[in-house]
């Protein structure tokens, strides 16, 4: 996401080209396979889905082998609207689902989508009918799997009553905000380890704005237990989550090559029992639920 907001790197030729891409080459030269965008990332209304023409080229550019290449999934997601000066909403009609996926296709240059999420609920339709628009798309052949983001738990289990489970050919992820310092909706996790469905924790690290919050202040013990084994604070809190549940794959908004390979050292990194347990007594109270995911639409009658 990041590359593609205003200023990001993947905006300007030459930092797209020395840094954007070089950044994500190595994470694909580093064994990662998965890669999440979304049509709404971009720097404006009008040039929606930058940032899956960017993923889609580091792939494209990318000197791994065939055999390595197609190891590599890139998810996106839809159902945010964004309109002329600026003015985002929310759209699960199965019109506006269609014609986002079928834009999204074109952009990544796939017949079909391997895995589309839907990205943000909307308020203004009753919840069943959005998801059966969503499975609508895969009946259609239009996506191999489908993933949700921004469900709670009730949601959740209607959404694999309505769906089924992965080896059902229903919902197989879910992305929700989860990090450190932000703990909601920890049951969706619960739900995921039932179904063995996978848990996209976004903003992993807090967010960019707050991502120094896992350096110091309460939760300054990221910082010294992390150098125990060699590791940032932040690849302690990515080792964090991973530790918090088999079922969940992180996906932190890494822009540089550094930070991108700082990432990518917590994957091998185990934390102790012990120091999980301190890490977790350390933790900050949890911030207020984000108000985007408000107003929730209504359940059928």
């Amino acid at each position: 996401m990041n590359p593609s907001w205003a200023g990001g790197t993947a905006l300007d030729p030459q930092t797209r080209s020395s840094s954007a891409i070089p950044a994500l080459h190595a994470a694909m030269d580093a064994g990662i396979t998965f890669f999440d965008t979304a049509d709404i990332y971009a720097p404006t209304w009008n040039s929606y889905g930058h940032n899956e023409k960017f993923v889609a080229e580091a792939l494209r550019t990318w000197n791994g082998t065939k055999d390595q290449k197609d190891k590599v999934v890139i998810a996106t997601k839809g159902g945010i609207a964004r309109r002329p000066g600026e003015i985002w909403g929310r759209n699960s009609s199965l019109d506006y689902l269609l014609r986002a996926v079928e834009a999204s296709a074109a952009r990544l240059g796939f017949d079909k989508i391997q895995l589309w999420q839907h990205h943000r609920l909307d308020p203004t339709i009753e919840f069943e009918t959005q998801f059966e628009n969503v499975l609508t798309l895969k009946q259609q052949g239009l996506i191999e799997q489908i993933g949700v983001s921004n469900y709670n738990a009730k949601q959740l289990e209607i959404a694999i009553r309505l769906g089924g489970t992965p080896d059902q050919g229903g919902v197989v992820s879910v992305q929700n905000e989860l990090s450190p310092r932000y703990r909601h909706e920890l049951d969706v996790i619960d739900l995921c380890e039932r179904h063995g469905i996978a848990f996209l924790p976004w903003s992993p690290l807090g967010g960019s704005t707050n991502k120094a919050e896992v350096t110091n202040g309460k939760v300054g013990v990221f910082e010294s237990i992390g150098s125990n084994y060699g590791i940032s604070p932040y690849a302690t809190a990515l080792a964090w989550l991973l530790k918090l549940s088999p079922t969940i794959l992180p996906i932190p908004g890494a822009t540089r090559e550094a930070s991108v390979l700082d990432c990518v050292s917590a994957v091998s990194v185990e934390l102790s029992e012990e120091d999980f347990e301190t890490l977790n007594a350390s933790l900050p109270e949890s911030v207020p639920a984000s108000p985007e995911l408000l107003p929730a639409p209504a359940f059928r009658a």
